[in-house]
C-alpha cells in the first residue's frame, strides 16, 4: 500500500513538468494527471500514468526521499515505453535489490543539481554552438542541443532522447519528459 502510494506520487510529479510546456499558467497534465507547481517530484509523479516504471524503479532505488528533498533538481524523467524500449529483462533485472547500484546509478544520470529550465538549457547551447554538457549526479555527461525545434539529450552511450514535455515546474526544481532511457557508459 505504501510502495503503491509513493509510486503514485513521483509518477505524478514526472508528468506535471509536461503539462506546464503546453498550459503555461495552468497546472500541466502529465500521463493523465494534473501537476501542481506547489508539490515536489514526489508528490506529482506517483499520480503520471506514463511514469509507473520510473516510479517504481525510484522507490527500488530508495531515491524517494532524496527526490522529495528541498533540491533543487532538474529531473529528466522517461516515460513507460523508454524502458520497455530496453532490452528484454534489464527492468526486472535492475529492479532486484542486488542490483540496487546499478539501478539507482541509470536514475541519478536522469539528475541535475539544481533547476535549468528549457530556454536557459536552450540558450547554453546555442553559447556552445550547438551542444551542452550536461553533468548529472550521477556522474555521466548528457549532450544537450537543440534539433529541429526540440530539446535533445545524448549519453555517453550515444543514445539519444527528445524532450517531449518541458519545464514541468515543481516546488524543489523542474522536470522535462524525455522518450529514451540515458545509460552510464558501460
Amino acid at each position: 500500500m505504501k510502495r503503491s502510494f509513493i509510486l503514485s506520487t513521483l509518477a505524478a510529479t514526472l508528468i506535471s513538468g509536461a503539462a506546464f510546456a503546453d498550459h503555461h499558467g495552468e497546472n500541466p497534465m502529465v500521463g493523465g494527471a494534473e501537476m501542481f507547481a506547489d508539490k515536489n517530484i514526489v508528490e506529482n509523479a506517483v499520480n503520471s500514468a506514463d511514469h509507473t516504471t520510473l516510479v517504481a524503479a525510484v522507490t527500488a532505488a530508495g531515491l524517494v526521499d532524496t527526490l522529495a528533498s528541498d533540491g533543487p533538481f532538474t529531473v529528466f524523467a522517461p516515460v513507460n515505453d523508454a524502458f520497455a524500449a530496453l532490452p528484454e529483462g534489464t527492468v526486472e533485472t535492475l529492479l532486484m535489490p542486488e542490483n540496487k547500484d546499478q539501478l539507482t546509478k541509470i536514475l541519478t544520470c536522469h539528475v541535475v543539481g539544481k533547476e535549468v529550465m528549457s530556454d536557459a538549457l536552450k540558450g547554453m547551447i546555442e553559447d556552445d554552438g550547438g551542444k551542452h554538457p550536461v553533468p548529472t549526479l550521477g556522474g555521466c555527461t548528457l549532450q544537450a542541443s537543440y534539433v529541429d525545434g526540440k530539446m535533445m539529450l545524448e549519453d555517453e552511450n550515444g543514445n539519444v532522447a527528445t524532450v517531449t514535455i518541458a519545464d514541468v515546474d515543481q516546488s524543489n526544481g523542474v522536470i522535462h519528459v524525455i522518450n529514451t532511457v540515458m545509460l552510464p557508459a558501460m
